[in-house]
């Protein structure tokens, strides 16, 4: 069993910086592909960011301000939040997705493709 713990969430201002970090522990060497996602009050959770065996896929919305990356052991996982906008505001959630499992899925950001979820990080952006 694999869980999830994220941190670093935060209040800052439209323009400023964040650094998430989501941390595996449990059967983590199962793990394959990791993501972010992000849901606001009132819209379906959506994906952000994700990598597999260094392979990384974006939202267009994040594309060039945000930066998936991993720790060499892969059980860290961040994202660099740059150049926040009042729309990027949400509760950000790490998943992993692990076997049986569609890597074109995982990689092209299909919630249905991640088995486990952490419990969420708030990023909140002031104008």
């Amino acid at each position: 069993q694999v869980r999830l713990v994220e941190s670093g969430g935060g209040s800052v201002q439209a323009g400023g910086s964040l650094r998430l970090s989501c941390v595996a522990s449990g059967y983590t060497s199962s793990i394959v592909c990791m993501g972010w996602f992000r849901q606001a009050p009132g819209k379906e959770r959506e994906g952000v960011a994700t990598i597999l065996n260094r392979h990384t896929n974006y939202a267009d919305s994040v594309k060039g301000r945000f930066t998936i990356s991993q720790d060499n052991t892969k059980t860290t996982l961040y994202l660099q939040l740059n150049g926040l906008k009042s729309e990027d505001p949400a509760m950000y959630y790490c998943a992993a997705a692990y076997p049986p499992y569609d890597s074109s899925s995982c990689l092209n950001l299909v919630r249905t493709s991640y088995k486990t979820w952490g419990q969420g990080s708030q990023v909140t952006v002031s104008s």
